[in-house]
């Protein structure tokens, strides 16, 4: 029997597209298991040589890794989702601003996101709801 999901996947993403956002998704898993300073690390290498990345490339690669991981989809899937955002953008030769830190309203917790051209891709939230702690920007 199959029950009907409230998560919202993306259509229309081609297979090319998914492969590759596969191979983020499972890359952003391992650097997911990174303590923060190692994390950070990694992603500074990572960006080197990339441009940045606008909102347009961010926002097909967030929908392409949206539409083959659930657990990038779901409500707490937002460091592997960012992760895997910003390493498929590499792929194609950009980089998003990565960002780690906390929401500084109720319901108060960790997040990962990723921003281009100065605003949150793909995220639904207010003016000044999320505090950076940690930021990989791309290199000028």
């Amino acid at each position: 029997m199959t029950v009907p999901s409230a998560l919202g996947r993306p259509r229309g993403v081609p297979w090319r597209a998914r492969t590759a956002a596969r191979i983020a998704v499972g890359a952003a898993f391992v650097l997911g298991l990174l303590p923060p300073r190692r994390l950070r690390a990694v992603l500074a290498v990572a960006c080197r040589g990339a441009r940045a990345a606008t909102y347009a490339e961010a926002e097909a690669a967030r929908d392409a890794v949206l539409a083959v991981s659930l657990t990038c989809l779901g409500g707490h899937g937002c460091l592997p989702r960012s992760l895997a955002t910003a390493l498929l953008c590499r792929m194609r030769g950009s980089w998003p601003t990565w960002r780690a830190g906390a929401r500084t309203r109720a319901p108060f917790g960790a997040h990962a996101w990723v921003e281009a051209e100065g605003r949150v891709v793909g995220e639904s939230t207010p003016k000044g709801y999320l505090a950076p702690l940690v930021t990989v920007a791309p290199r000028s």
